[in-house]
């Protein structure tokens, strides 16, 4: 098959549409890839390049250069083009979030297993915000490590203080305790990683790719994006998932396997997992834009005086 001028940038689903970026997220967030050897994620790197420099090896195939795609897509950040580390990688949300999720749902009710699995998770969600940071606006380590210590401290106050308010409370609302920790931390854990993007703004650009400068505002809105699919993402498996416990632990059968309520329940929040990870990165385009009205006085002014009417959205990577 000819492959000349095979546009592997190019979406292979829309991405104008939820559907599309399912299909594209549901392609890149593959569990499976996450077992892949660096050796095989460089050989498709290798593939991508070539491609996109028109020396593609003969006998290339469109389908494999789609996998190849979809190998570097899920491995590779999409700023810098670095290997990003295997626990950050949204391939990895699926048996890394299954695990953390299943045994804070588990755990839930002394506070010293609180405070373990609160800042197991924190960790894990740290590492995850700083590998899918718009990678074009550097952090320090300072940074990064206030960022941490405020998330993780945010994340156990909210769970220990809705641990002891609701010891007199219904169970099922003990159970949702972890929901409400993980939804704070994040509320404060993402915007703390990528500060440098809210302080000094994210790089954006026009419809073509060119550089046009830096914008807080659509820092603000590429974050935020992310914080609601970071919540939406857990919701369901923490939301749901307590409800199907408490009504199955009920059940003799259930109360005689109590040692196999934990893994039980991981397997659960995996299943939750696969189809809410593609989901809740889908629900905004990775490719963020914003009108030029919007933005800043300063630089919708300079885009507007080089620029005119030509302009009217600016682009930018929005983050994971």
């Amino acid at each position: 098959m000819e492959l000349g001028g095979f546009d592997i940038d190019a979406p292979r689903w829309d991405q104008g549409t939820f559907m599309g970026r399912l299909w594209h997220f549901f392609s890149i967030t593959d569990c499976r890839t996450a077992l892949l050897p660096d050796a095989r994620l460089d050989e498709a790197k290798a593939l991508v390049e070539s491609c996109r420099a028109g020396t593609l090896p003969p006998g290339t195939t469109k389908e494999q250069l789609y996998y190849a795609k979809k190998l570097y897509d899920s491995a590779f950040h999409p700023d810098t083009g670095d290997r990003m580390n295997l626990i950050g990688r949204m391939s990895f949300q699926v048996p890394g979030g299954m695990a953390i999720t299943g045994f804070m749902l588990q755990f839930y009710r002394t506070v010293p297993a609180v405070v373990f699995w609160q800042w197991v998770n924190q960790s894990f969600n740290a590492l995850v915000n700083y590998t899918n940071r718009n990678a074009a606006s550097p952090i320090t380590p300072k940074q990064i490590g206030v960022a941490y210590v405020t998330a993780t401290s945010t994340a156990l106050a909210t769970a220990v203080g809705l641990n002891l308010y609701t010891k007199r409370a219904p169970p099922l609302v003990a159970r949702w305790v972890p929901f409400a920790a993980v939804a704070a931390a994040n509320c404060v854990n993402i915007p703390m990683m990528r500060q440098q993007e809210i302080l000094n703004g994210i790089a954006i650009t026009d419809e073509n790719g060119n550089r046009l400068g830096h914008s807080q505002k659509a820092a603000v809105k590429g974050i935020t994006q992310v914080v609601i699919s970071r919540v939406t993402m857990a919701a369901p498996g923490m939301i749901i998932l307590p409800i199907i416990m408490q009504r199955l632990e009920k059940y003799r059968f259930m109360q005689r396997i109590t040692f196999l309520h934990g893994p039980l329940q991981v397997m659960m929040v995996g299943v939750f997992l696969v189809f809410m990870v593609p989901a809740a990165c889908s629900l905004f385009p990775q490719r963020c834009s914003m009108a030029v009205s919007k933005l800043e006085p300063e630089l919708r002014d300079a885009i507007v005086s080089q620029h005119g009417d030509a302009v009217r959205y600016v682009y930018f990577n929005k983050g994971l």
